[in-house]
């Protein structure tokens, strides 16, 4: 199914456009309709334990206006500014609420959703675990941007990340848009020695097959490693491939508010360095 609709995560950081470049040249290319989504966090009161502490309520209420209403003007001005000369169909939202579980409910209605890589050195109000949280809650591929920023639009050279898991098919299927248009796709499979390498040969021949039928231009590659070592050695094969994007399942589970993702996707999300489309 092509991405009719792209949602776009729009806050004020600074490396926002690295996304919003990302997502205007996608829509562009899949004659999407691109919506620019900034979620206003909810006012958190301050916990004050010196009983003389003067600063009233109502002041740390206008310090939370004024910074939301600054920030919603950079995010919507941003928005603007990568439309311009784009030939793209396209709509600016505001919403309120929790910005992890707002953004990943108003994924829902998209084909895809863009986010950006966590940056530890940005000082705004976006959730570090927005990312995984949307990936494991929407219900739909999240394509996250590195926030140092991508050399060219992504989807020439696909790393497709291959286990015969279901999250996998997921993300194969998913990503199906993206592989039909590259000039070369790579299913890494990672297995073992001795039977597992023979089931490892089986699953290349199938997933070429299957990709093959799709008319994607794609081959199978075998290595071999340990568990714990599988986002390490997706990154390493991405990097010798030059691909500039990386295709992969994410599985996790719920507690509480949080999502917990598996070891190879906290990898990903920690050191990467191209983007990675997400499915769960």
């Amino acid at each position: 199914m092509p991405f009719k609709t792209i949602l776009v995560h729009c806050d004020a950081d600074k490396k926002l456009a690295h996304r919003l470049g990302v997502a205007t040249s996608l829509a562009e290319a899949h004659e999407s309709h691109l919506v620019g989504l900034y979620v206003r966090p909810p006012f958190q009161p301050p916990v004050v334990f010196d009983s003389g502490f003067t600063v009233a309520m109502e002041d740390f209420y206008r310090m939370y206006e004024e910074t939301t209403d600054a920030d919603q003007k950079k995010a919507s001005s941003a928005f603007a500014q990568a439309l311009k000369g784009k030939k793209v169909s396209s709509e600016w939202r505001q919403a309120d609420g929790p910005i992890d579980s707002e953004f990943a409910m108003q994924a829902r209605y998209a084909d895809l959703a863009i986010v950006g890589q966590s940056d530890p050195d940005a000082p705004i109000a976006t959730p570090p675990d927005l990312p995984q949280y949307a990936a494991l809650g929407s219900g739909r591929p999240v394509l996250v941007i590195p926030f140092v920023g991508v050399q060219k639009p992504p989807g020439q050279n696909v790393l497709l990340c291959w286990n015969e898991s279901r999250e996998s098919a997921r993300a194969a299927k998913d990503a199906l848009p993206i592989l039909k248009t590259a000039s070369a796709v790579t299913a890494l499979i990672v297995g073992g020695e001795g039977a597992n390498a023979e089931g490892s040969r089986r699953s290349a021949d199938r997933i070429e097959a299957w990709l093959g039928r799709h008319g994607v231009k794609g081959r199978a590659k075998l290595e071999s490693g340990a568990a714990s070592e599988v986002g390490g050695l997706i990154l390493s094969r991405a990097a010798d491939l030059g691909a500039d994007l990386i295709v992969m399942g994410v599985y996790g589970h719920s507690r509480a508010r949080e999502f917990v993702m598996g070891g190879a996707s906290r990898t990903l999300l920690a050191s990467m360095t191209v983007p990675v489309f997400m499915a769960h």
